[in-house]
């Protein structure tokens, strides 16, 4: 169940971030997005305790346009991620995202 879990998050938020799934008056984000779900979709899912992040999800979020891919966050990819792990893997990886940055209606203490 863990893997499609992990298929079902990987999925819905590369249709979001990509733009096949449309955000109104929003275009496309740089970046691997697919290395993201890839490599990094396991620490920002929930459940699950908050870890460090693999370098490989660190060389995928520092070529990806995060605050861009925030801006497609919807109320449904938002229910399968926890907004707090997406704050701790990116301040991890060296691209933390600024306070007051808003990541679906989540907004970055």
């Amino acid at each position: 169940m863990v893997i499609g879990s992990r298929a079902l998050i990987g999925l819905t938020m590369i249709l979001v971030i990509s733009g096949t799934l449309p955000v109104p008056g929003q275009g496309t984000c740089q970046g691997d997005i697919e290395g993201l779900m890839k490599e990094c979709a396991v620490y920002v899912q929930r459940p699950g305790p908050k870890v460090n992040p693999s370098e490989a999800c660190c060389r995928v979020v520092k070529r990806s346009d995060i605050p861009c891919a925030c801006g497609r966050i919807t109320a449904s990819v938002q229910q399968m991620i926890d907004m707090d792990k997406v704050v701790h893997v990116t301040a991890f990886c060296g691209k933390p995202l600024a306070h007051g940055t808003k990541c679906g209606s989540y907004v970055v203490p």
